[in-house]
Formats: structure tokens, C-alpha cells, sequence
């Protein structure tokens, strides 16, 4: 354990040594969505200069849409952005603008990730993932995630779990019961009860080995999730260590990443799971070699009429994966 230990903060130190690239290219950036983030249509040249934009530089000008739910019965289209919360477009609109009022809890909104909407009730459920920087998040164990309602019907936002460790994709269930929530950073997809006698209290449901990012239904019976990566060894040793943790937070994010991402590119990498309501994997997809350098950091992973269509935060493609 101590060589692995030392092989490990010497490849970090190395990544600090690397003239590595600054352009922070493999950072997630707002990419083919900015024009549905940030702004009203007052702020209309700012709008036009952040369309198209590929420079993560200007996120917080731009915004960063991280989830992303159509409204089947008003066509309108929901927002979580990182950096501008929790926001909508309606049909015709070519800008989003702000849906939940200002926050007058304990602490404002930052870091919306993952929204879900019940149609039953209209309530527009959103995680926020924390109040720090994602990767700082996971060596960290930061723990500041919460889950939240919003009712547009009274305008208001409540704060349904707190304390969750970067909370990210949600799926509600078909007949309305619970949601299934990803706990990235401990690996978990957790159940929140909307329903039921056990409304309000969360159970987990499956531990994976990977780090789960969105999640959706299949077709063809339960849920896919997106697996961003496996739950390598700067993760865990940094927990383990702190005085790891502490060098490792020292660094440049790029180049912590840097060398996550060379630990990661060991062997074959499944990249989503498709699970059943219980947590039992009923199907992988792995890849590897040239397939896997293409496929990093998968976000989601969306089933129709038999192929699977891949997100990633690094790749600037849309991926199709056939069944």
C-alpha cells in the first residue's frame, strides 16, 4: 500500500510538472447550449456573443446547463445550470429565463444539476450538487448537496434532503412514487419516497463502483445510468489520507484531472449500466481501445428505438451506441 501510496503522489507530482495545456479543454464548457442560459432578452448582445461559444472560460457569463427536462404537455424546456440555477424556455423563446424566486433560506443557489418534473402535481424537483467545485467536491467528501421542490403553483422553494454528497441525475418513477437520485461521489442511487408511508424518507437502493451522473428509464424495463467514471484511487486514498487529500486540493484542478484520467484508462471501461428498480444490473456497455478514448466522462445515456445515445462532458460529439 505505501509503494501505491507514493506511485500515486508521484504521478500528481508529475502532473504538475507537465506543461499542460491551459485552454482547461477537457472542462466541461456550456458548448451547444449557451443560448438557453443566463439571460434575458435585455441582455440580447450578450446573448448573441455567448452563442456558440466554446471558451469555458466565460461559463460564468454563459452559463453551464447541466440538466435538462422537456415539459411533454407545454412543450417548454427546464433548465439546471450551474452557474444560474433553476431556469425555463417556453415554446418560441430563443432565451431562458430565471423560474425559481430568490432564495430566503440559509444559504443561495448554486450548482443546479438534475431536475425532474411530477405532472401530476406540476412540482419541479432539482438537485444542487454543492457549493464547490465539482472535482474538489469528490476528494473532499464534501457533503453540502441537497434536494429540492419547487411549486410554481405557490412559488416557492423547499429543501427536501440536505447533507448529500454531490447529488446529480434524477428520474421520477412512472406511477409518481419516488424519485431515484444519483449520489455521485459515494457511488449510490438512492430512492426518495414521494409516496406511500414512507413519503419523505430516502433508501438506497444500489452501490455502484463507478461515479453515476444521469439517470433514465429504458423501454425495455428499468433504469439506464451514465457512469462519468470509475471510482479510482485519488477518490479513495484522499478520503483515506488527509494528508493526501491535502496536497491534492493544493494542485490545478486541469491537472488533478490529468491524472485521474491516466488511472482510468486501465482495462476495459464500462461506461452505463442498465439496472432494474431493485439495483440488479441487467445490462453493461463497456468499451475500450480507440472506442474508450472517444467515450470519456459519459454523463448520460438515453435509450430509443434500439441504440443508446451518449453524452459526455469532454467529447464535443453526440455518441450512438447499437444494441
Amino acid at each position: 500500500m505505501r509503494f501505491k501510496l507514493l506511485l500515486l503522489a508521484g504521478l500528481v507530482a508529475a502532473a504538475v510538472l507537465l506543461s499542460l495545456d491551459d485552454s482547461r479543454e477537457h472542462m466541461p464548457s456550456c458548448l451547444f447550449f449557451c443560448f438557453t442560459s443566463g439571460f434575458d432578452k435585455l441582455y440580447g448582445g450578450l446573448v448573441d456573443s455567448c452563442r456558440g461559444s466554446h471558451d469555458p472560460a466565460r461559463e460564468h457569463e454563459c452559463g453551464r446547463p447541466l440538466g435538462l427536462k422537456f415539459n411533454k404537455e407545454t412543450g417548454e424546456l427546464y433548465i439546471a445550470d450551474a452557474y444560474f440555477g433553476l431556469r425555463v424556455v417556453s415554446p418560441g423563446d430563443n432565451v431562458s429565463r430565471p423560474l425559481v424566486p430568490d432564495w430566503q433560506g440559509s444559504r443561495p443557489f448554486s450548482f443546479a444539476n438534475g431536475v425532474e418534473i411530477d405532472y401530476e402535481t406540476g412540482a419541479i424537483y432539482f438537485t444542487e450538487t454543492s457549493t464547490r467545485d465539482f472535482l474538489n467536491i469528490v476528494i473532499s467528501g464534501d457533503k453540502t448537496g441537497r434536494l429540492l421542490k419547487y411549486d410554481p403553483k405557490k412559488n416557492h422553494v423547499e429543501v427536501l434532503v440536505d447533507g448529500l454528497a454531490f447529488p446529480n441525475g434524477l428520474a421520477m418513477s412512472t406511477d409518481g412514487t419516488y424519485l431515484l437520485l444519483a449520489e455521485t461521489t459515494t457511488g449510490k442511487i438512492l430512492k426518495y419516497w414521494i409516496k406511500t408511508s414512507k413519503a419523505s424518507t430516502m433508501d438506497e437502493v444500489v452501490q455502484l463502483f463507478g461515479f453515476p451522473d444521469n439517470i433514465k428509464w429504458s423501454p425495455r424495463g428499468g433504469f439506464w445510468v451514465g457512469l462519468h467514471a470509475k471510482r479510482g484511487k485519488i477518490a479513495e486514498w484522499s478520503i483515506s489520507y488527509p494528508w493526501l487529500r491535502r496536497l491534492i486540493l493544493k494542485l490545478p484542478i486541469r491537472h488533478i484531472q490529468h491524472v485521474s484520467m491516466l488511472l482510468n484508462q486501465v482495462g476495459r471501461q464500462i461506461i452505463a449500466l442498465r439496472l432494474s428498480e431493485n439495483g440488479k444490473t441487467m445490462e453493461a456497455i463497456s468499451v475500450h481501445g480507440a472506442v474508450q478514448k472517444a467515450f470519456k466522462s459519459v454523463s448520460e445515456v438515453e435509450e430509443r428505438n434500439g441504440s443508446l445515445f451518449i453524452g459526455s462532458v469532454t467529447s464535443p460529439f453526440l455518441g450512438v451506441y447499437l444494441l
